[in-house]
């Protein structure tokens, strides 16, 4: 998790900080309904490469937003879900959804 001596003052820009990238809002859209494998993940969002996935999960799960279970197998089983704190972000996606929808029928 970030420190607060490291984040900006604007609570926006905090925002923008931690999901402020075109993938981590796209990975967080996906794992708001369920927990995700990660080929799953890199199957579902098109243009992403497994190593951008990779950093960007590492990074959500850093600042706490999701989360990573290892289920020790072989072959590997992992899954990442969102946290409580993660979690906190759907009515904040939800609006951003209705906006998009909103902003194509005006154009």
């Amino acid at each position: 998790m970030k420190k607060m001596k490291d984040l900006p003052e604007c609570p926006v820009a905090t925002t923008v900080t931690l999901i402020g990238s075109k993938w981590k809002l796209l990975i967080i859209r996906n794992l708001m309904n369920r927990t995700w494998r990660f080929n799953e993940l890199l199957k579902s969002l098109d243009g992403i490469s497994q190593k951008v996935l990779t950093d960007n999960l590492r990074q959500l799960e850093g600042d706490g937003i999701i989360f990573r279970k290892d289920y020790k197998t072989n072959p590997p089983k992992v899954e990442y879900g969102m946290t409580d704190l993660g979690l906190k972000l759907s009515k904040m996606l939800e609006v951003m959804a209705s906006f998009g929808d909103y902003y194509k029928t005006q154009v």
